[in-house]
């Protein structure tokens, strides 16, 4: 039996769409919503807490610090103007993804680590999540930044000329668009997890030390030219999900 996740939504909206579109929340939004989904159905207290109104979810809040950056899911018990209160969040959760060019890992690093002491310094009892997806392709064709760019004027062609071969396996892609292509060394996968596995983590309890109590790495192959999966094969890095995270 293969247990349905978050991240094969991802995949499944990736589908849909077309391709990877790393400029948007989209991936983000799917996994909050997972994560939190999940966590209303298998904790009896907070599915209760969550039925008569006690606690709320929100998406991409804004927050005070760090110029105010938006936190991806926040979980937890609204202010008297039904807004979030971040002296009252139970769970916090932050998503990213190093998929396009793994160049950008260190940004990404940095964005989750101002993240976490956004968090932490709210209410350091809070559960705080990381989710980082992590692209396994040697090359990625890069429709947000220079496919669908040179169609800006001609949206209706890009949309039932070019659209529709994205994800397909349609090879073609890599010679008619090879100035789009974003090329990563075979090495990157594993210094990206690499990088990611030195933010700083949490014993359960130790709410005194500033860090991450769960941190998921999780494996997908995305070019945006074949079809998009969630690699389940087993690596010697590969952190994955299960429905025991995090726990009541």
């Amino acid at each position: 039996m293969t247990l349905t996740t978050p991240f094969d939504k991802v995949i499944e909206a990736i589908k849909r769409r077309g391709f990877h579109n790393h400029r948007l929340d989209e991936h983000s939004d799917v996994v909050s919503e997972g994560i939190f989904a999940d966590l209303v159905e298998q904790c009896e207290p907070l599915r209760g807490d969550v039925a008569t109104g006690i606690v709320k979810r929100w998406l991409n809040v804004r927050t005070p610090g760090a110029r105010e950056r938006k936190i991806d899911l926040l979980i937890g018990e609204p202010g008297s103007d039904g807004k979030p209160d971040l002296s009252k969040i139970r769970v916090g959760v932050e998503n990213k993804s190093v998929i396009t060019a793994h160049r950008n890992r260190d940004a990404r690093f940095d964005d989750l680590n101002e993240a976490l002491k956004v968090l932490h310094g709210a209410k350091s009892e809070a559960v705080l999540v990381a989710t980082v997806l992590v692209g396994l392709a040697s090359r990625v064709l890069n429709v947000p930044d220079g496919v669908k760019k040179r169609y800006k004027n001609r949206p209706r062609k890009f949309k039932e000329s070019i659209l529709p071969r994205l994800s397909s396996g349609d090879q073609t892609l890599w010679e008619d668009f090879d100035w789009a292509i974003s090329n990563n060394r075979e090495d990157d996968p594993r210094k990206t997890v690499e990088k990611f596995r030195s933010l700083p983590r949490r014993r359960p309890s130790h709410t005194h030390i500033t860090g991450y109590d769960y941190l998921l790495l999780v494996p997908v192959y995305i070019d945006n030219v074949g079809p998009p999966h969630l690699s389940r094969a087993p690596t010697t890095w590969e952190l994955t999900w299960t429905r025991n995270m995090p726990r009541c």
